[in-house]
């Protein structure tokens, strides 16, 4: 997908484990106390092994035995008692330990995946709109959602897994050495073997998991943007088609996940065959010195049982690698979406938008020669040609009080004014100002909570109507939701449900009609009390009768805020202080809705058509012969 780079592995130096561990300084004294406590699990598991040896060392030698001479003991029987104690000792030790560990292990995925995932979504919701318009929402939520947790699988049980086996091989080489170090190289000759193999299959299950992981994003962008317009997949009867679309991802994310699969399968055979090596060489080679009398029985019997325990866990290795590949490729993406920049950064001026008794104050909106692309920004996904012009020098100005109207035709941008408003995106160039401060000098807290905000989306939380009207406002008591819910005409119709105001109204309002959504969008901004009221074709939905009543509420309350009304009917905003008519991203025309229609330009045959008094020239039509 053109424009997803962001979601793709960057191209650095620094391994994903290197910036893990730099981004979770908090985490550190947690890790490393994970490390000590599991590196001390196998010194303690281990230690049975070695006790076994010095126990046949004492059946096996009449006097002199090494536990004898340490705690100078005569009696055979009291050393194995001794030996007892310690092997018990040993025992719950490494039941001590593996507990520790495994706890801190599983907390730290826990916590360490919990924190990744909200500052990930955190730092998601401060990305611009830019870059979710080059993005599918499900390739993102795969990121927050499956990476995360394929982090946390490998916390579980990779990490602590890896630690192991290299605690394994350099305190039972150490036990080799110090006993016998020609036996220690025999010993050892599958260990190169194994090394060599686990770098090469690294190397070629690393790509194989980047593509199980790019086309898990795939599948699941698919399925997620399928669920959201299952109505319209439904009205065209497109099932089979949508279906078999995804069954073709499915198969795509099998397939990458099978050749991942054949790879990480023919590692532990592979293993196996070397281990078989090592040990044969240790049984054989041993037992000859042993014979010979230049190596005590006990000494022989902690060598062969320190093969298997030095190469038998090398079997898990596969496993191991596999959880390490999955959680590597995870770990990368999560942190290139947490690298991606943040180009649109709030100020840090305020707004005084309140008067003493908490109401709003009107505050005046200026445009001054602004204009904008779409694609003009630093990390644009599209190439200089590719970027969309849409406004051209804009000179805009709402004194405040007042209710202006913004029309044109498809395309005149604008929307785009709104966006630029709510700093969804920032001019090219020029100035916009809110209450007389440069926007890009406000907080977010500051613009965005000083507007109230309708648009063409009416977009509902899966939640109650009073959850949802209360959502810019979350201190509101009843009283503010109905005056909000009279205002537009939505209070009738929520009395009337089930629940009331206590009715839920399910994902996206799906329980509702669009025209009860559009009338619940309208009364949500209505109960922030902005000082500035934007609507952005905030009754296309609504009946004619609706409509109209809408109207009057909003004439209302228009008094006591400044009003930016975007309408392609004109009825809807006659009575506006001034209507400015947009082409080709400039105001063509301005002027109150008498003085428009007097003047005869393009506001005047965009009234003859929608009040039917339109002539044939208006149309494009010929006229009749005469």
């Amino acid at each position: 997908m053109a424009g997803d780079a962001t979601l793709e592995p960057r191209a650095d130096d620094e391994h994903p484990l290197q910036r893990l561990w730099g981004r979770s300084s908090s985490f550190r004294p947690r890790i490393v106390l994970a490390v000590v406590s599991t590196v001390l699990n196998k010194l303690f598991d281990i230690a049975p092994e070695l006790l076994i040896g010095v126990a046949i060392d004492v059946v096996v030698r009449t006097d002199g035995s090494f536990v004898g001479q340490v705690f100078d003991v005569a009696d055979r029987e009291d050393q194995l008692l001794i030996l007892g104690g310690l092997t018990a000792i040993a025992w719950a030790l490494e039941s001590a330990s593996d507990y520790v560990a495994a706890r801190l292990w599983r907390g730290l995925s826990q916590d360490l995946q919990h924190d990744l995932r909200v500052d990930a979504y955190r730092h998601v919701q401060e990305l611009d709109t830019a870059w979710f318009e080059d993005r599918e929402s499900g390739r993102v939520l795969t990121v927050l959602n499956d990476d995360v947790n394929q982090l946390e699988r490998f916390l579980d049980v990779g990490a602590a897994q890896i630690i192991l086996t290299v605690t394994n091989v350099i305190a039972v080489g150490a036990v080799f050495f110090t006993i016998s170090p020609s036996l220690a190289l025999t010993a050892f000759v599958p260990i190169p073997v194994i090394i060599a193999g686990s770098l090469l299959f690294q190397r070629r299950l690393g790509p194989r998991y980047e593509a199980v992981r790019e086309r898990a994003g795939r599948l699941g962008g698919l399925i997620g943007g399928n669920l959201g317009g299952i109505a319209t997949i439904k009205a065209f009867g497109a099932e089979d088609r949508e279906a078999a679309r995804v069954r073709a991802a499915s198969l795509d994310y099998a397939v990458a996940n099978r050749r991942a699969i054949a790879y990480s399968s023919a590692f532990v055979p592979l293993i196996r065959m070397a281990i078989l090596v090592g040990f044969i060489l240790t049984l054989v080679l041993g037992g000859r010195a042993a014979l010979d009398g230049t190596l005590e029985i006990g000494l022989y019997s902690v060598l062969v049982f320190m093969t298997q325990r030095l190469l038998w866990p090398l079997t898990q290795l596969g496993e191991t690698l596999d959880l390490y590949q999955r959680g590597v490729a995870s770990i990368r993406r999560i942190l290139d979406l947490l690298d991606v920049p943040v180009t649109i950064r709030p100020g840090t001026r305020e707004l005084h938008h309140r008067a003493a008794d908490g109401v709003a104050v009107p505050l005046p909106v200026r445009f001054a020669d602004v204009r904008f692309s779409y694609g003009a920004r630093p990390d644009a996904a599209v190439d200089d040609a590719d970027r969309i012009p849409v406004l051209h020098g804009l000179q805009l100005d709402v004194p405040a009080g007042e209710t202006h109207a913004i029309v044109g035709a498809t395309g005149a941008g604008k929307s785009t004014v709104v966006k630029l408003l709510l700093r969804l995106y920032d001019p090219d160039s020029g100035a916009l100002t809110v209450g007389g401060v440069p926007a890009a000098e406000l907080s977010f807290t500051a613009l965005r909570g000083a507007v109230g905000y309708v648009g063409q989306d009416t977009f509902l939380f899966d939640g109650t109507v009073a959850e949802n009207l209360r959502y810019g406002a979350p201190d509101a008591d009843d009283d503010a939701l109905r005056r909000a819910a009279e205002l537009a005409e939505a209070h009738e119709f929520v009395e009337a449900l089930p629940h009331g105001y206590d009715t839920p109204v399910g994902e996206r309002g799906v329980k509702l009609s669009g025209g009860q959504r559009q009338r619940l969008t309208i009364a949500r901004a209505l109960v922030r009390d902005p000082a500035i009221l934007v609507l952005d074709e905030a009754t296309s939905a609504v009946d004619n009768e609706t409509e109209a009543a809408i109207q009057r509420s909003l004439l209302r309350v228009a008094h006591d805020r400044t009003t930016i009304v975007i309408a392609h009917r004109l009825s809807t905003i006659r009575h506006a202080d001034r209507i400015h008519v947009m082409d080709a991203g400039v105001v063509a025309e301005a002027g109150t809705h008498d003085e428009l229609v007097a003047r005869g330009g393009r506001y005047a045959a965009l009234w003859s058509v929608q009040t039917g008094e339109v002539s044939d020239a208006l149309l494009g039509r010929p006229s009749p012969e005469r």
